[in-house]
């Protein structure tokens, strides 16, 4: 239980204009929230007390406070409000501001920009003065958020998809103050762009973007006054690339390298047109930013050591920042790389983790993450080490619909969502039985979020292949989920699937694991949140009903949270759920509540 009980930070964010004042987030506590770290008196003050915990929080520009997301209860569903830096009660940051998701926020000294989604009002992004009202200077039915303010605040840069394709989304340019627009880019149909942030000083007016119409996600500059846009030196390498901040002086970008689940740091020196690596050891930068004063603060790790927060300063010196209260977690088994063929032409990029000192079969856990836009990296995980710990090897691929492996690959999945999952998942599962690193008869397909969709896609479509299943948070029946999500998550779907469940009612059922469930032959774990907006709980109470009806057997379980917990003890309660669950169907050992 070490491992899950250590404590964890975030990489810290500083004001704009007071970089000594600076926030962060710990589960230091039991539960993530947030505390304000004065650097240069050494306090470091807890300032939420959230009982579903906070995220995280940014310090407005005069370090006067820490503004964060406040919502009901762990819904999403809330405002932004600001706390006094030393402590105090939290109040509405723009007072009339509406409420509802949040769809972006950015603080300047002159002006603040925040976005907010509400199911009547779509999409609605505004600005407001310090103490000031809120002005709407944006408003659509399709997603759109605030992607950043200039230094100065005179331009906002928006992510927009008025076009209709969430997943390829493009970027407008307002003036902050009125919203007229300035100008803007659309990359064309199946396309996506996205702004990476203003440089950093006052009335430059570039912007660096990233692109995909390259087949990769590359990182590109564009001058909003000119209108010139340039591409980055960088498609010698292979992977994907993108922008993790400015330099100081506007004349360098730090670049995050992107290869095979780990993740490496580059600058990008815009006059020489060339890049720099910066000497690492193995393993993922998972955030970083630099300093006013070019100092570089990020926050790395591999799957065998948890991310620290180090800091490296212009001569190339490092120490590490911060260090998390009490003590470190036992180190991890190391991941391995592996490519499996999935029968469709295609290599799927896998990270395997084995018990130490035993051979094979193991029992196999096939653990599918979340997204499907998103992947598995070279990092801690508590809970992939606990199923080891316990004895079993786990794969984790990164399936077609995976970010970091071009275009084509991510893209995959639309309008053929939860078949090619399900088919590299068991793809990796069959290689590793053949291999004999799995046991056949004892393989677990786990997920959570997209990953719990798959998972229960996976064991109605291809039963034959699993022993055991267990869900989280997971999409179980499309339709009514669909019915029920948030604004933002309804029109992903919607392009995602290729329309809505009114358009395309045949493809919503063919791709609802509800539709196979006549099929479920293993046990069935599901675990969701109460008050989740993204995954809805009444959809999965139907496939419950469905699985009891039939005699599966299964067991469900709702914790009181949304779309996953912040609290440590909730999920050691979640990991020995499943792990007495797999115990007692495929006979391997209990969770042992073991220190680590």
């Amino acid at each position: 239980m070490r491992r899950f009980r250590a404590a964890r930070v975030s990489l810290p964010t500083w004001g704009l204009e007071a970089p000594q004042r600076t926030c962060y987030a710990t589960n230091a506590s039991g539960v993530f929230q947030v505390v304000a770290w004065d650097r240069d008196t050494g306090e470091h003050q807890r300032l939420t007390d959230k009982p579903t915990g906070v995220r995280g929080g940014a310090v407005t520009p005069d370090g006067t406070q820490v503004v964060w997301f406040d919502d009901r209860d762990g819904d999403e569903v809330g405002r932004y409000v600001a706390q006094p830096f030393g402590g105090g009660p939290a109040q509405p940051l723009v007072a009339d501001a509406p409420e509802g998701w949040s769809a972006g926020l950015s603080l300047r000294p002159a002006r603040i920009a925040l976005g907010i989604a509400d199911r009547d009002a779509g999409f609605v992004l505004g600005t407001a003065p310090p103490a000031g009202a809120f002005t709407r200077l944006y408003a659509s039915s399709q997603p759109a958020d605030v992607a950043g303010l200039s230094r100065d605040g005179g331009l906002l840069a928006v992510s927009h998809t008025e076009h209709g394709d969430v997943l390829h989304p493009s970027v407008k340019v307002l003036d902050a103050g009125d919203g007229a627009l300035v100008a803007e880019l659309h990359d064309g149909d199946g396309n996506g762009l996205e702004p990476a942030g203003w440089a950093p000083r006052a009335g430059d007016a570039r912007l660096a973007l990233l692109a995909d119409r390259h087949g990769r996600t590359l990182p590109e500059v564009w001058d909003v006054s000119s209108g010139a846009r340039r591409t980055l030196a960088v498609t010698d390498l292979p992977g994907e690339v993108g922008v993790a901040d400015w330099y100081p002086d506007g004349r360098a970008l730090l670049l995050a390298h992107d290869h095979l689940g780990r993740t490496e740091l580059l600058r990008y020196d815009l006059d020489a047109d060339q890049w720099e690596r910066l000497d690492l050891a193995e393993g993922t930068v998972r955030a970083a930013r630099v300093r006013p004063d070019g100092t570089l603060w990020y926050a790395f790790g591999s799957s065998a050591t948890p991310s620290r927060i180090h800091e490296r300063d212009a001569s190339a010196r490092e120490r590490v920042l911060l260090t998390p209260p009490g003590e470190p977690p036992p180190e991890g088994t190391p991941y391995r790389s592996l490519h499996v063929d999935n029968g469709e032409g295609g290599q799927v990029h896998c990270f395997l983790a084995e018990p130490e000192g035993a051979s094979g079969p193991h029992p196999l856990v096939v653990d599918v993450h979340g997204g499907p836009h998103a992947q598995t990296t070279d990092s801690f995980d508590p809970q992939v080490q606990a199923w080891v710990d316990h004895g079993y090897a786990v794969v984790m691929p990164n399936y077609r619909g995976s970010t970091g492996y071009g275009k084509a690959w991510a893209d995959a999945v639309q309008h053929d969502p939860g078949r090619p999952e399900v088919v590299d998942a068991t793809a990796a599962r069959d290689a590793l039985v053949a291999q004999g690193v799995a046991d056949a008869d004892r393989v677990v397909l786990t997920g959570a979020s997209w990953g719990g969709y798959v998972t229960l896609q996976g064991i109605g479509t291809r039963p034959d292949r699993w022993s055991l299943a267990i869900a989280v948070v997971p999409v179980a029946d499309y339709v009514s989920a669909f019915a029920d999500e948030s604004p933002a998550l309804q029109e992903y779907d919607a392009s995602l699937f290729g329309g809505t469940p009114e358009d395309l009612p045949e493809r919503y059922v063919e791709r609802s694991p509800i539709t196979y469930v006549d099929q479920v032959r293993v046990p069935v774990l599901i675990i969701t949140g109460e008050n989740d907006t993204r995954c809805p709980k009444p959809q999965v109470d139907a496939y419950v009903e469905a699985l009891a009806a039939r005699g599966v057997p299964h067991h469900y379980d709702v914790f009181d949270a949304g779309h996953g917990s912040l609290d440590s003890d909730e999920v050691i309660r979640q990991v020995g759920l499943a792990l007495d669950f797999a115990a007692t169907h495929l006979g391997t050992a209990p969770a042992q509540r073991r220190a680590d």
